[in-house]
């Protein structure tokens, strides 16, 4: 018996806050063994990724309407309330008398009778008063931020204070539906026209990319990695933050690049493209499941020069290269919006993520041969992450000078920064957020 499209988002929900599992991959694993019909996927994900984005402004209004404290709730007692409160606040399509139902009807497919009145109570008392809740303004800012943005303080107030509110404010804003999906071309086995003509005959919308070449926004793709184009390896996936990474890389035929936290593949895979798959291409990654994603990506799209390796990039001896990308492991502020889920993790390595990320720079820099390009990134929005670090390396690295980033006409900068840094801001430039900067060996 195929399950009802609310159960299968209270599943995915229920997955998610047991397992801490990517919502991306939960959500993607349950509809394609669902047996729903493509209308129903679509409310399954609108339910899900709604509940999972306004999750703290969600639990502060069922706070207002329920004598039993949050934390004392079972949690899929407070997963259904959560449901029924998004479809109420924000689903006009659902009727709240359906909204209210449906939940209460949520608790006896899920054994949880006995909390079917308080579920109801609840829901009926929000959709009578038809308003958002939400905490006032001048006692405090960054609660009130917090709440309607569903983003935690610590992450509210290191924006305000890193950024100034106005561009914290609007970043946060940034973080509400869905991002779009971006498809490199492989340049070594088509072309960006005759992509898109191939996947608008598969009733995709395909839109060329501003912000750089070689670059498609896709839409109404479904299961990506069933479709012919994919198959046939002529694009893979990657935001155009990451794509502009490569881009600063200057990287040309004939070169040896080293990539020392490549997994699952799309910077190598880029530059491979970008160098017509000629010269070496040497991806490393701490686990060899992961080095074997790049090697198969690799393969799907025809290219020979990617060869991968195992180790720990704080420490590894790598060959030396001509370019060398450090896209470093990081606390992911960047791609909230695509991983909503990050927001609530309880330790994102705020405090202990720039010291292993400096540990990585400063091994990489010395496979880096004389007069070659090192460039360090991260897809986050955190200046102790970014600029510091950057900057930091210039201090107590007197052989590396700082190599100005070409940045395309399109690209806004967001902040002032200096000439070989560039931090991405999802709502100037619609890419993830995204920090790079570049330093050649003297």
């Amino acid at each position: 018996m195929t399950e009802t499209s609310r159960q299968t988002a209270f599943s995915a929900l229920m997955r998610v806050e047991r397992d801490g599992s990517y919502s991306n991959i939960t959500l993607d694993t349950i509809l394609s063994k669902s047996g729903l019909s493509q209308r129903d996927k679509k409310f399954v994900s609108n339910i899900f990724y709604g509940v999972t984005e306004r999750c703290l402004l969600l639990d502060y209004n069922i706070s207002s309407y329920s004598d039993i404290p949050l934390n004392k709730l079972d949690m899929e007692v407070a997963v259904i309330l959560r449901m029924g409160l998004y479809q109420i606040y924000y689903m006009d399509s659902v009727p709240d008398s359906a909204a209210v139902n449906e939940s209460v009807k949520l608790c006896y497919e899920n054994k949880l009778a006995s909390a079917a009145g308080f579920v109801n109570g609840v829901l009926r008392a929000a959709a009578e008063n038809d308003e958002v809740k939400l905490p006032n303004p001048k006692k405090s800012k960054t609660k009130f931020y917090s709440i309607a943005y569903s983003c935690p303080e610590r992450i509210v107030r290191l924006w305000r204070q890193s950024y100034g509110d106005e561009t914290a404010k609007e970043i946060l804003m940034s973080l509400e539906g869905r991002p779009p999906v971006n498809a490199r071309v492989n340049t070594l086995k088509t072309d960006t026209e005759s992509l898109k003509k191939s996947f608008e005959k598969s009733g995709i919308t395909a839109k060329i990319s501003e912000c750089t070449d070689d670059c498609l926004e896709l839409e109404n793709t479904g299961a990506i990695d069933t479709l012919e184009e994919y198959k046939k390896g002529l694009f893979h996936i990657q935001d155009t933050a990451s794509q502009l990474c490569c881009k600063m890389l200057e990287a040309a035929e004939g070169q040896t690049v080293l990539d020392v936290c490549s997994a699952p593949g799309g910077k190598s895979f880029t530059l491979a493209q970008m160098m017509n798959n000629k010269g070496k291409i040497i991806s490393s990654d701490l686990y060899e499941a992961r080095a074997g994603l790049v090697a198969k990506g690799a393969e799907r799209l025809g290219i020979s020069i990617i060869h991968t390796m195992t180790g720990d990039s704080a420490e590894t001896e790598f060959p030396m290269a001509d370019r060398v990308l450090c896209d470093v492991p990081c606390s992911g502020l960047g791609i909230i919006r695509r991983k909503p889920e990050l927001r609530y993790k309880e330790d994102l390595g705020l405090d202990t993520l720039p010291d292993l990320q400096y540990a990585i720079l400063c091994n990489s820099a010395k496979y880096v041969k004389t007069g070659g390009i090192l460039v360090y990134s991260t897809c986050t929005l955190n200046p102790w992450e970014n600029n510091e670090n950057a900057r930091k390396f210039l201090e107590e690295h007197e052989d590396f000078e700082p190599y100005a980033l070409k940045v395309p006409d399109g690209i806004k900068r967001g902040i002032e920064e200096n000439e070989n840094e560039l931090t991405l801001f999802p709502q100037i430039n619609g890419t993830d957020g995204f920090f790079i900067s570049a330093f050649r060996r003297k």
